[in-house]
């Protein structure tokens, strides 16, 4: 590929938009940018300082002192908020169940946009997330939509946990996702929404090497 791209991910939670994105970015050497951990360090920093999660000023302000950094690592990028490794923090249930009202607060949304499209400039970037497409690259080259059911998706989430000693119930966590797609798909600003020239890709039945395979394809027509 000549030209250095954008490329968006898009979709609902656990449809498999970061590991997938991660694997696309490290087959073409491009940057790879998880936009959900950021609101979800967002979170756990305002856990830590003890800011309210539906406070949008107390938010903003609190997103203009701390420093969010993605640090290079296998077999997973590690993230850190002012030099703490919150890696494993961020994925605890109640950052999960908490990240979608952090998310649809409008400072947080601006400040955290501002960050990722600065990011993104130069191109050469996979990013993936709830509004890329449609809201944060809007014109990048190459958008994907994943898509799968909420069974699929909890079941995915089940296995993800129990490897890291989270304990949830299955019907548990389908509850949950059937929550976190309500509550971002019905935000004020920047809803989880697929974009009009975003390419549907459902995973359901797809295993995760075929689904980079598919998104490989669709970025090589573009090279075309």
């Amino acid at each position: 590929m000549q030209k250095k791209i954008q490329i968006a991910i898009d979709g609902p939670a656990s449809a498999g938009k970061s590991t997938v994105a991660k694997l696309v970015a490290k087959k073409l050497n491009y940057i790879y940018c998880d936009t959900g951990a950021m609101y979800r360090a967002t979170t756990w920093a305002a856990k830590e300082h003890g800011v309210a999660f539906d406070d949008d000023v107390a938010l903003g302000k609190l997103l203009g002192k701390i420093q969010i950094e993605f640090i290079p690592a296998e077999p997973e990028q590690l993230v850190f908020v002012d030099g703490v490794d919150v890696t494993q923090a961020i994925r605890t249930p109640v950052i999960t169940n908490n990240v979608s009202a952090v998310a649809a607060q409008p400072m947080v949304r601006k400040a955290l946009t501002k960050r990722q499209q600065m990011l993104a400039k130069n191109g050469g970037i996979v990013m993936d997330g709830r509004d890329i497409g449609s809201t944060v690259l809007p014109d990048a080259e190459v958008k994907i939509f994943l898509v799968a059911s909420v069974k699929e998706r909890a079941l995915r989430r089940f296995k993800e946990n129990q490897q890291k000693g989270i304990m949830t119930p299955l019907a548990v966590l389908e509850k949950e996702i059937e929550a976190r797609d309500y509550k971002d798909s019905h935000r004020e600003v920047s809803p989880l929404v697929q974009a009009k020239d975003a390419i549907l890709v459902d995973t359901t039945s797809l295993d995760i090497k075929e689904v980079t395979d598919e998104i490989m394809k669709i970025v090589e027509k573009f090279d075309k």
